[in-house]
């Protein structure tokens, strides 16, 4: 019963930790809620199947879209769909996110508010020093330069979108997707975006805080298993001593 109790301890504190990330990303843009599960496993052997232990971890995340809110600025982009930003990663690998929040870093270089570069068909993304850049709702990265305004902007990338869709993928410990044993995701050519609006984080706080509760009553119910095996003990050898 003991081990049984620590083992729920100990899941219903790693539930708490999900819970908790999700709560402190209830403002961040683009941000998808995790999801938590508890699995029991029995212990296997030639005596009675008494002993069963629970596992906790993060099964995935929440992919539903949250609400697109306007900013009215040229960089930033809310999704529609299911389309997934490309981003590399600080390992030169390709990850993906919902963050929409665009800037051009000191170096060039388009990134988003994780300050990861945004990638293209030819790799990460530089638009010229100086320029005027916008964002077509495809991903078209425009520059045009302030000195000629009579001049048309030029499309000088387009960001990867891409999609989803029949592949596996997981969130990293950077809060990051990414497929699942490697590989990279199919550019999604009819993936669109409302420019001017970031997308919100989904995190319902109401039902978040909800959750939080529950885990700390799950953790304090299995805590108070504790003691019922020590009276147990105490009653068991009671009872010994007597029929000694």
């Amino acid at each position: 019963m003991i081990y049984t109790a620590l083992t729920a301890m100990n899941a219903a504190m790693d539930r708490q930790r999900a819970i908790a990330s999700n709560l402190s990303n209830a403002h961040t843009t683009g941000f998808r809620s995790e999801t938590f599960s508890v699995n029991t496993l029995t212990l296997r052997g030639p005596s009675l199947e008494t002993r069963a232990m629970a596992q906790g971890s993060v099964r995935g995340a929440n992919l539903a879209a949250g609400r697109a809110v306007p900013t009215g600025r040229d960089l930033d982009l809310a999704l529609r769909g299911d389309a997934l930003i490309a981003l590399q990663a600080a390992d030169g690998s390709e990850v993906y996110s919902r963050r929409g929040d665009l800037a051009i870093g000191a170096a060039g270089v388009l990134e988003n508010g994780d300050g990861r570069p945004v990638m293209g068909a030819a790799g990460p993304i530089t638009v010229p020093l100086g320029a005027q850049v916008t964002v077509a709702e495809d991903g078209r990265v425009m520059a045009a330069d302030p000195a000629t305004p009579d001049q048309p902007a030029e499309e000088i990338a387009r960001i990867r979108l891409v999609s989803p869709a029949g592949s596996r993928i997981v969130k990293n410990l950077d809060g990051f997707f990414e497929v699942v044993g490697g590989g990279v995701l199919p550019v999604d050519e009819t993936a669109r975006a409302d420019i001017g609006s970031l997308e919100e984080s989904n995190v319902d706080t109401a039902q978040t805080l909800v959750e939080m509760i529950e885990a700390q009553r799950s953790f304090e119910q299995r805590s108070k298993l504790f003691s019922t095996v020590s009276e147990l003990d105490q009653a068991g050898s009671r009872l010994m001593s007597l029929r000694g």
